[in-house]
């Protein structure tokens, strides 16, 4: 049984393991603090060089040369490093893949407002009616609407641990009924 500790972030931003004093290689033996979700413990899946995660449910597979740990189980190649003490994200992004992602963001974001806002410009309300409001209301939840559409979105692409740990709570909570 391994003992509850709380995570300690440490001044550079890197996520320290509740164990980092007694672990300083990266082995299958050992229990790491998740380096997605920041609340669960990685630990070995038994029979199998991998780990996984108690809380966020996703697996690892570790390169124990390189120390490194890669998510199996998304569509994004993340991985993170093993510092001794902490994990440090190995950017192994693709550059084309972040940018088109923040294009379509960009897109899906102002295009449709635009397209409304066009509309109200072209055919606007007659002056002292009672709907002349509408059109800049209409514009203004648009753009609203949109861009939390873009933040889910990029929530989704760089797994913000803020997001999955709520993602995982709703489930479990929607899980319970």
């Amino acid at each position: 049984m391994t003992k509850q500790v709380p995570e300690r972030k440490a001044k550079s931003g890197v996520l320290r393991s509740p164990e980092s004093s007694e672990n300083t290689q990266l082995s299958y033996q050992g229990t790491y603090t998740c380096p997605v979700c920041r609340h669960g413990q990685i630990t070995e899946l038994t029979l199998m060089d991998a780990f996984a995660c108690n809380f966020c449910r996703h697996i690892f597979t570790a390169n124990l040369e390189n120390q490194t740990v890669q998510v199996v189980d998304s569509s994004q190649p993340m991985s993170w490093r093993w510092m001794g003490r902490s994990w440090q994200v190995a950017y192994r992004d693709e550059l084309n893949l972040t940018l088109v992602i923040w294009l379509v963001g960009i897109t899906i974001a102002l295009m449709p407002p635009a397209l409304v806002w066009f509309s109200a410009y072209t055919f606007p309300p007659l002056p002292g009616s009672r709907w002349a409001w509408f059109p800049a209301v209409w514009v203004g939840c648009t753009l609203i609407i949109h861009l939390l559409l873009v933040a889910w979105l990029l929530a989704e692409h760089y797994q913000i641990p803020l997001y999955v740990s709520s993602k995982i709570r709703l489930r479990s909570l929607l899980n319970r009924r």
